[in-house]
């Protein structure tokens, strides 16, 4: 006959194997959706966008909630409008001056690398980069490439469901909260406003900075004399909301093209986008960073690296902003809670010593 107790100590022992297997499910089902979790994301921080313009409309001009938000929405996508309208003749005009002008740089390029014997090195190189391991960076470009489509379809998702955020934020912040024990909710309530506080900061920072390297690095390559500077202007300020990739990425097409039509003022160029960084490193981003978050430069890296590993392309563009929120979860729910050590939020009014 099984004692009382060997059958409560086999039923504990069925009931821990029982969560261990739910947690290893729901980690699998979290792997597998990773992709759709990073849209998700990528939706909360264009509500977040829409907020940050409602909200004062709201508080300040007295605007009910759903005309101050549809005044948001009508606003950001006036604002593509307008510059589209201003700009748009013109960008498409350069863009394909640049589709037309990069394949002929290239071939002047390696001319050039022919005549001093490096043209059958860049030529292995190339092809290595086609077959190695995953297909490679080329294929892997050439991948992205042809999924326009596919990109084009979750930036609509991102855009319908950012609405959809903007429109009842509390309902899904309650939706959260009821996830966590009871006695846990006020901390995550807490640190849920303690994120969207760092998110709206960081996205006024980011914004303004991707303004200022758009703008230094239009006028700079316009007075260097190089084609289509609106354009590599704009893929500059764009492409530095990704930190460390994007101003690399940014520079190669204007290199390429100054290097084809004058190896000299390749240097100007290649000066131009390193003064500007520098700029934007040493006086742009601490100014904006007093009143925002400061991540640590190797943080950031290493996260640029895992959100590209873990979620693709996506997981590079939202790279800084997860890590944001991540690193104020951090703070908020272990370091001050859990280790009961002092350490400062950003937008609080009162910081506290680290």
């Amino acid at each position: 006959m099984v004692q009382p107790q060997s059958r409560a100590s086999h039923r504990i022992f069925i009931e821990r194997v029982l969560i261990v297997l739910a947690i290893g499910g729901l980690a699998l089902l979290v792997w597998a959706l990773r992709g759709l979790l990073i849209l998700v994301f990528g939706a909360v921080l264009f509500a977040v966008i829409l907020r940050i313009i409602a909200n004062p409309l709201r508080e300040r001009v007295g605007l009910s909630e759903g005309l101050a938000l549809l005044l948001a929405i009508l606003f950001v996508f006036g604002l593509f409008g307008i510059a589209f309208a201003l700009f748009g003749a013109e960008v498409i005009r350069q863009s394909q001056t640049l589709s037309e002008t990069l394949p002929q740089a290239w071939t002047v390029i390696e001319e050039r690398l022919a005549a001093i014997g490096l043209s059958g090195p860049l030529q292995q190189w190339l092809e290595s980069l086609r077959s190695g391991p995953g297909g490679g960076v080329l294929s892997s470009l050439s991948n992205v490439l042809v999924s326009v489509s596919q990109a084009l379809t979750d930036t609509i998702l991102v855009v319908v469901g950012g609405i959809f955020f903007a429109i009842d934020p509390t309902l899904y912040r309650r939706g959260v909260i009821k996830l966590v024990p009871e006695e846990g909710r006020a901390r995550i309530a807490q640190a849920l406003d303690d994120c969207w506080t760092a998110l709206r900061l960081w996205l006024l920072a980011r914004l303004a900075t991707m303004a200022i390297v758009g703008l230094l690095t239009g006028l700079g390559l316009w007075a260097i004399g190089i084609p289509a500077a609106l354009t590599l202007g704009l893929l500059a300020g764009l492409l530095d909301f990704v930190p460390f990739v994007g101003p690399i990425v940014a520079a190669v097409p204007a290199v390429l093209l100054a290097i084809a039509s004058d190896p000299a003022s390749a240097l100007w160029v290649v000066a131009l986008y390193l003064i500007v960084q520098q700029i934007e490193g040493n006086i742009i981003t601490p100014l904006f960073q007093k009143r925002a978050v400061e991540l640590p430069p190797a943080l950031l890296l290493f996260s640029l690296v895992a959100c590209g590993f873990v979620f693709g392309i996506a997981g590079v563009l939202f790279a800084e902003p997860l890590t944001v929120v991540i690193f104020i979860l951090v703070k908020r729910l272990y370091v001050r809670h859990a280790l009961q050590t002092a350490t400062p939020i950003p937008g609080e009014e009162k910081k506290v010593g680290t």
